[in-house]
Order: structure tokens, then sequence, then C-alpha cells
């Protein structure tokens, strides 16, 4: 029946196949600038580049990595904003036939360590600014440099002026350190020109990072045809011409910011504006001032558009595809966005679709002339998705819930140094196809549209960015008065989700405001913010399974059903915590510990 394809009556103009051409990533971008010379491949705060510069700018940067000691195989963190440097520096690298691994450039020293040792990173690139998160325990990983690059180096003079007078200001001077290297006199000096390696378009290119199925953070193995046969697929959604330009507002340590909203834009010769930092104020100016053809973002981001008072002075008339993704699209937020912005006979349609990073990004779209209430969409060319019945191979019947599992060129290699995980998640099945089982619910119509009903995994997912429960629980476990933890997401306005944690004392007595302000303000200084949590409950002892893991499920359904009635420590965006009580509810199922 899948082979049949039901969802194919849908693709209207979409192919249901495409020929992609066997190239690594960096060869893709050679072969857009070279049919492109003259466009512009990317506009950083009115600083733009055609492509013909881009490549030039590439290839030098090649030159000088190479010059540095980088060699095929060998890794490079890349922990940088939507910037020029970030563009350059990935493509340069690939072309050296080395691997970039990809994160947040917010991450607190800890979190930067842990990723380079899964890494095993010789060089890291990042920010001036970012400078002491990763000096700080360097000496224990195998970095051997640090590649310092200023935000303001690809600034036009003007702004250049400006950001030094405000935020610049404030950036701290790097101390001399032999371990640094500046990006910008590397650039500067001339050497001998180096040929691109010799690399199978299917080897391992990129490192992103996910839960896995434990919810522990793991590195995602994706190869150049990964992210080549994504951007070509989301070419033909559009479909994307060399004429378009797209909004890049999600970071590029995320697959939808790095696959969707850069790469397939480069292949197809298009426009980058890139957007260093997100606000709701920000990226409306930029509409109005850019006049992007594309955006793309995540529920909250639509959701924060949508509510800004100044959305009604913005002429959208440009906007020829908005997307979303990361998370599941709510009907109300999609009705509000486009009831917000077709105020002038114009016919934009928020187009949800669902994916993973360990396929990229995005597997299914809602198609354009299509909408299916409740629906993540129809699979993109060349994909395959099915529901089986929960752990079998056995096809579930549509309308039938059952595990949703994916096949196509997109799927990652696997878990880097984690062939036990890879293998739980990539199976064979009897049709011979290697098919990701996702960890999520869902079903089938008979028309072929997807349904997702809920994560099997415990990834929480609050403003479409992945949140680990387990890294919440390492850190709260660390405190000297915690005994155990566990972490749990809850319904949230504007985020979908936050982080609640509930906490076992080894004194219960000790419970109060104050020790649960000081575990936030502990996780703080241990996490990236959004994986902070919000609330803290205090319990005297944790549900625990019969082998005595602790009960996250348990957890979950309680907070549910007595969410309304329990004492909690809430925590607002200021970090202040205010507690709140309703003394007035009870529950059959317990009650926290009172401090």
């Amino acid at each position: 029946m899948y082979e049949k394809k039901p969802w194919l009556k849908f693709y209207d103009y979409v192919p249901e196949s495409i020929d992609y051409p066997k190239k690594t990533i960096y060869e893709a971008v050679r072969d857009s600038a070279m049919a492109n010379p003259d466009k512009i491949a990317y506009d950083f705060l009115d600083n733009t580049s055609t492509y013909s510069q881009f490549i030039s700018d590439i290839d030098h940067c090649a030159d000088a990595l190479y010059a540095l000691g980088l060699r095929k195989g060998d890794r490079v963190t890349i922990s940088l904003p939507n910037c020029p440097q970030a563009l350059i520096c990935l493509y340069a690298i690939n072309k050296l036939g080395a691997i970039s691994s990809m994160i947040h450039p917010l991450s607190p020293p800890k979190e930067v360590k842990f990723y380079l040792n899964i890494s095993k990173s010789k060089y890291a690139i990042t920010l001036d600014a970012f400078f002491n998160n990763f000096i700080q325990g360097i000496d224990s990983t195998t970095v051997e440099k640090i590649i310092l690059t200023k935000i303001s180096d690809y600034l036009l003079l003007p702004k250049k002026i400006g950001f030094k007078l405000t935020a610049g200001r404030k950036i701290k001077k790097v101390p001399s350190n032999p371990k640094v290297v500046w990006l910008k006199d590397l650039m500067r000096n001339e050497y001998n020109h180096v040929d691109k390696a010799l690399i199978d378009p299917e080897e391992f290119a990129i490192i992103l990072y996910s839960g896995g199925t434990t919810g522990t953070p793991k590195g995602i193995q994706l190869s150049n045809m990964n992210f080549n046969c994504l951007g070509f697929q989301a070419l033909a959604q559009g479909p994307v011409s060399n004429q378009d330009s797209v909004l890049s507002i999600l970071p590029i340590f995320h697959g939808f910011g790095l696959g969707v909203c850069v790469h397939t834009f480069i292949l197809g010769g298009g426009k980058c504006i890139l957007v260093p930092k997100f606000s709701p104020e920000n990226v409306l100016d930029l509409i109005k001032k850019k006049k992007p053809v594309y955006i793309a973002g995540v529920p909250t981001l639509y959701a924060a558009l949508a509510r800004n008072p100044k959305i009604s002075k913005v002429d959208f008339s440009c906007i020829k595809g908005a997307f979303c993704g990361g998370d599941h699209l709510p009907h109300d937020i999609k009705l509000e966005f486009e009831k917000a912005v077709n105020l002038k006979e114009q016919l934009i349609v928020l187009r949800e679709g669902y994916g993973l990073t360990e396929s990229v990004t995005g597997v299914t779209i809602m198609p354009k002339r299509t909408y299916k209430n409740g629906s993540i969409g129809i699979p993109l060319s060349d994909m395959m998705l099915k529901v089986v019945k929960f752990d079998t191979f056995e096809e579930a019947p549509p309308g039938t819930e059952g595990e949703i599992c994916v096949s196509g060129p997109t799927v990652m290699i696997g878990y880097l140094d984690h062939p036990d995980e890879t293998e739980k998640t990539i199976k064979i099945h009897p049709d011979g196809r290697r098919w990701l089982h996702t960890g999520d619910a869902g079903y089938m119509d008979t028309d072929g549209f997807f349904y997702f009903k809920q994560r099997l995994k415990r990834i929480i997912i609050s403003s479409g960015m992945n949140v680990y429960p387990s890294q919440i629980e390492d850190v709260l476990d660390s405190h000297p008065e915690v005994a155990l933890s566990c972490a749990i997401g809850v319904p949230h306005p504007h985020k979908m989700k936050s982080v609640k944690a509930f906490v076992s004392l080894k004194d219960p007595s000790k419970a109060s405001k104050d020790l649960a302000k000081e575990l936030i303000s502990f996780c703080h200084e241990h996490l990236i913010k959004w994986s902070c949590p919000e609330e803290i409950e205090f319990r005297k002892d944790l549900p625990l399974t019969l082998i005595g893991k602790v009960a996250y499920g348990v957890l979950e359904k309680e907070e549910l059903e007595r969410r309304r009635c329990n004492e909690i420590y809430k925590v607002p965006d200021s970090n202040i915590v205010e507690p709140t009580m309703d003394i007035s509810c009870s529950s059959s199922l317990g009650t926290p510990e009172n401090p």
C-alpha cells in the first residue's frame, strides 16, 4: 500500500522523485556560484556578497585552515550566530573533507566542553564575546586552537561604529593566549592554493545534536548527500528560484535553520538574509525593508509576530511562502498569523511541516493548495513514511495510531559513537528499506496525510528547541542539597512547553522559596536558558518504576490532572521566584512537600 503513495495526488507541481547530483555540499555551492556569479548570496545587516565573492572567500578560508593544520576527517566545532563567518567556515571545512560540529553560541562552559569532547574537535570557531565559555576547561579536550572572530568584522563601517559604541563595549578584551587564532588574521594572509579533498558524497560531513531515543544529547552524523537531498526537496516545494530570498532567522546549529534557511537557498542561487538575533520588531522591520520572498520559523515565532502591534503596518505582499516547523503548529496560531498578514487581498498560507534532526529536518509538508486541520502534511519528494504498530514492523491500517517511521535520502548515517542507539533507531524492514523509527506516535489517513500525536521520547520541545530532561536532572542532582530530580515539560501559553522540575531533597525540611530560586540559578550557571526549569516542586519522594528509575510518566499524568491544585514555584523570564498557592484544591494523587 505504501508503495502506492496515496499522497501523490496532492503533489501538484512537486515532482515525485528528484535526480540528485552526487556532490559534496562544497561542490554544490561551488556549482551554484558558477551559475550565479553576480547574484547576492547573503545580506548581513546590509553587507552583501555576490556568489563570486562568496566562493572566493570560502576557497581562501580553506587555504588558511589547511595552513593551520586542518585535514580530512578532522572535526571543527562551529559556535556562531547566523553571520557570514559561519557560512564561509562551514563550506571551507567541507572542502577540506573535515567535519563541522554545530552548537549554540550561547552554550555555557560545561555544555561547550561536553560537545567538544563528543565531537573530538581539533579546532573551535566562535565569537570573541564567547571566548570565556570556551577557554574554561579546554585543556581537557582535544581542541588545539580556538579561532575567534568578531561580529563587527563583517559589518559595514556605519554599523561597525555603532556596534562598537553599544554592544561591542560590553565585550571583554581577549587576553593573549597561545591557543587563540583570529579568523581575520588568517583571512588577510596569502597561502598556497589547496584543491578540494577527494570525498564520497555519502561520507560523514556535519554533526548536529538531538536526544536520540533516550533523551540524552547525541551527535547525529549527517552526510553531504543528506543535506543536498534535503536542499533539492525544499527547492521543489517553493518552488524556489535564483530570484528568491529567505529570511534566515532560525539558527544554523538547528537542522531547519542550516538545511532549509541557508543551504537550500544557496543551492538554488537565492539570497539568504541573515538574522543574527531574533526579535519580532527586528523581523518585521526586515520584512518591510528587505522584502524577503520566503520566511521560515517555529510556532512561537509566528505567534510573536502576529501579536506584535507593528504587524499591521507591514506589507507582506512580498511573501510567497511561509513555513513552520520545529514543533507542532497549533491551529489557532496558524489562523492568527494568517489573519494578521492577509490584510490587502493577499493569500499567505502558513504551511506546517514535520521532521527531526535525524533526517536533517523536515520530512513532510502541508501541500500549498490543500489543508487538513491537525495534520503534519504529506511526505516530501523521495521520502517514504509509514505508521507501524508499536514495537513491530507491521504496518498499521489508516486511522490507527502507531509509531511514525521514515525512509529516504535524508535519513542520517547514525548516532556518533553510539552504534547500539543507532541500531535501535534505524532498522531494515521486510521490504528491504532502511527505516528510521522516530519514537513519535501518530497515524495516516486514507489520503496519505500524516498526523502527529505525541513524542515517545522524553525530549521536551520549548520554543522549537530541544530540551533534554536528563541534562537538567544531571545538573540538579549535582547540587549538594538534592537527592533526586525529574524534569518534565508542562504547557506554556507562548513556548508550547516549559520545563518543570520535581526535586527530592536530602533534608526535606530545607524546602523553601529561596532554595527553589537557588536551584534555578544553579541551572542557569550550567545550562542554556531554554533548558532551565521555570518551576520547582519539592517532593518528599519521587515515584519510581519497578527497576528503580524515576517514573516520569506518572509525574506527567499527575501534573496534567492536578496542575491547578499543587503548590508550585514559578519563575518568570526575569528569574524572580514567585510562589503561587491554591490551598482550596486537593488531589487524591498526593501533594508536594510544603516548604
